[in-house]
């Protein structure tokens, strides 16, 4: 089990703060020199970086505040004197105020929607986007040198272009611009990570680096070793950055709203991958309970778009393009209540932005108005089928579109009113009035509930589109329904039945695609991670030197990338210099063959001649089960993300399975593509790189 997160007093650069478009630093000669992605000026004067700069302030505050507090508290309770517990309570009491002030103030700009949304003048509801995780500078130089020296027995002053590498990526991604080159950033740290826990994450002990990140919505930071942490926050941002992305689009045209769409869903599928991967999150952002929050609200913006964009394409004002409006409109108010509901349970209700609730409520209440608007558009629009028509044809097209009308009206309501019948009320033009006015009048009471509650928040108020869209609806379905009114309705306006909510483009939650941003390991230099990783043991380094005899060098060959010794000849030239079955050659002469293949160290052994060949061997040993025994019964979480994201970054090249990234972590043995063989030794199951042996 991971132990409890720990609070951190330093504070971390802006997490997205930095100018939207900047091009990307391309290496001039064509070469590659590790990741041509770059971060954003962090220092850029944009309206983002100065929200995420007093974002970063006010975390500070939040961190020495909470310090105080968790001293202030131990004091409290040692000591038995009195007259320094009350003077301890006022001191908490002072602390406690100022960390109500602080979260309030961090509230308001977690609700400060307006710097993520489009430029557009079009009048759309603004969407709900996410802040990025702050996080705090890593130095990995020490440890991983550490590892280096220790683990693979080598000069870690040959690794510090590498570690140097990995460090500027992880600073890049702290502030990735809100395209699709920061999402490719984000990306690529992330499955970096991947070879970084292969290489240097062992699982019977830690490597000392500490990650610190910051609640998205609290400020409250968190402190873990496992890169599990790590992984999980780099994905949430991932997430939040979609966000982003889908509220700044120009949803005015189909375009726009397609890309807007397709971003949201791809943030559902981050945090929904994030929810079902990973699990004992540290922080209350990365939670279960906060994770299927935001899936629901991502899917309701999804649904949202969906309904803009067949107001878009609906061209026609035919009855049954009006009730599939208002289905649409009904679909939309259903899941923005229900993401209502889950913001409102207990572990949610103190931790979401009273605006976002605010923001969801009113969104709830507004598409239920205009479900009910469209509902009266189209009866009080409709026309039924002439009975003097004298053109034939004409009159069959008007009854089929009744036939088609009468269908869609009779799965048009939750239940369906008794009298008069919806035959009735498609016949009768003055039933149609009649019940198009009290659509109309829920439609005018709906609006009402939507204005108010969006004057019950300070921030919304502000927000002068929302104002703008709420009112210009209001007075339209005020307009509708004085067209209806007549001075003889003395009969009191019937309630209009419940509008049954369907929609003909179902939401999808996309996953995110890790394969999409190709990746090489920084430390491949290292060797190839089916031996060369944190999970294997072997012994040092040994110099064998071999002289040809008669019966050439005595020892079988097999396999690539690292080439194993499958078998030595008893009493043979290979036996007696002390080489062994089942060790790997990883220098010729001196010259690295970690990564060669069989036909080039059997060259490099052909060229020789009668001089001899001075070979570097490993003997590679069995991992520490007792230290994996122990992990497995720690660990209460799936390999699934680790397995995914080892077959997506590497398995055709032969990479062992190993485990990942869970809070807890856990260890799959049998899939470890390792097979046991003479006796303390390991090698790996070649299978499709080389089955074939040679003697040489």
């Amino acid at each position: 089990m991971e132990e409890p997160a720990t609070r951190e007093s330093e504070m971390s650069l802006s997490d997205g703060a930095s100018d939207d478009d900047l091009p990307l630093t391309l290496p001039t000669d064509g070469s590659h020199s590790g990741s041509i992605r770059k971060g954003c000026d962090p220092f850029a004067q944009t309206q983002r970086s100065k929200l995420q700069h007093r974002r970063a302030r006010i975390n500070q505050q939040i961190n020495k505040e909470m310090r105080m507090r968790a001293g202030a508290e131990n004091l409290f309770r040692a000591t038995s004197n009195n007259k320094v517990k009350e003077t301890v309570a006022l001191e908490l009491s002072f602390v406690n105020s100022n960390l109500q002030l602080l979260k309030e103030e961090l509230e308001e700009l977690n609700s400060n929607m307006e710097v993520y949304q489009t430029d557009s003048e079009a009048i759309n509801v603004p969407m709900i986007p996410l802040g990025l995780k702050e996080t705090k500078e890593v130095d990995f130089a020490v440890s991983i040198q550490d590892f280096i020296c220790e683990h693979y027995g080598e000069d870690s002053s040959l690794y510090e272009k590498e570690i140097k590498e990995l460090t500027e990526l992880r600073q890049a991604m702290r502030t990735p611009s809100r395209n699709q080159a920061g999402l490719e950033l984000l990306m690529e740290y992330y499955n970096q990570l991947y070879y970084l826990d292969q290489r240097f994450f062992p699982l019977h002990r830690n490597l000392g680096v500490h990650f610190h990140w910051y609640d998205s919505l609290t400020g409250v930071p968190s402190c873990q070793r496992t890169l599990a942490f790590e992984k999980g926050s780099v994905l949430f941002n991932i997430g939040a950055l979609y966000t982003q992305i889908g509220a700044r689009q120009d949803r005015s045209a189909t375009a726009g709203i397609d890309r807007a769409i397709d971003a949201f869903q791809r943030a559902a599928g981050a945090f929904n991958y994030l929810k079902e991967n990973f699990s004992n999150a540290p922080s209350l952002d990365m939670s279960c309970p906060s994770l299927c929050m935001l899936v629901r609200l991502m899917v309701a913006q999804v649904q949202e778009c969906v309904f803009e964009r067949v107001i878009l394409t609906t061209q026609d004002t035919h009855f049954t393009s009006q009730l599939s409006l208002a289905q649409e409109a009904a679909r939309v108010s259903d899941v923005y209540l229900l993401v209502h509901q889950t913001m409102t349970q207990p572990l949610m209700k103190d931790y979401v932005p009273f605006s976002w609730a605010s923001m969801v409520q009113v969104k709830s209440e507004h598409f239920r108005a205009l479900s009910h608007y469209y509902a009266a558009v189209a009866l009080c629009d409709h026309t039924s089928a002439a009975a003097d028509d004298d053109d034939d044809e004409e009159e069959k097209e008007q009854e089929e579109a009744d036939e088609e009308a009468e269908k869609a009206f009779l799965q048009f309501y939750i239940n369906v009113p008794a009298e008069p019948t919806l035959i009735q009320v498609l016949q009768d033009a003055e039933k149609r009035r009649k019940l198009g006015k009290a659509h109309l009048r829920r439609a005018v009471i709906r609006h009402e509930e939507a204005m108010r509650v969006h004057g019950l928040c300070k921030i919304l108020r502000k927000m002068d589109i929302l104002q703008d869209v709420l009112s210009l609806a209001h007075k339209r379905s005020l307009d509708k329904y004085s067209e209806l009114d007549r001075e003889d309705d003395f009969d009191e306006t019937a309630e209009a039945p419940e509008i049954q909510s369907q929609t003909h483009i179902k939401p999808d939650i996309t996953p995110p695609n890790f394969s999409t941003v190709q990746v090489t390991d920084i430390f491949q230099r290292l060797g190839p991670l089916s031996v060369f990783c944190a999970r294997s043991r072997w012994g040092p380094v040994r110099v064998i030197c071999l002289q040809r005899g008669e019966g050439g060098l005595g020892l079988t060959l097999r396999g690539d990338s690292p080439v194993l010794v499958a078998g030595v000849v008893p009493g043979g030239c290979a036996a007696e210099a002390g080489l062994r079955e089942g060790d790997y050659i990883v220098a010729v002469d001196g010259e690295d063959c970690k990564w060669s293949k069989h036909s080039e160290v059997v060259q490099m052994l052909k060229n020789c001649g009668n001089r001899g060949v001075e070979l570097s061997v490993i003997t590679l040993h069995s991992h520490d089960t007792q230290a994996d025994r122990r992990t497995i019964m720690l660990s209460n979480s799936s390999d699934k993300e680790n397995t995914r994201q080892q077959r997506l970054l590497g398995a055709a090249k032969g990479q062992s399975s190993a485990s990942l990234l869970n809070w807890n972590r856990k260890k799959k043995r049998e899939g470890s593509g390792l097979s046991k063989r003479l006796g303390s030794t390991f090698s790996l199951s070649f299978g499709s790189l080389r089955d074939t042996e040679a003697m040489y």
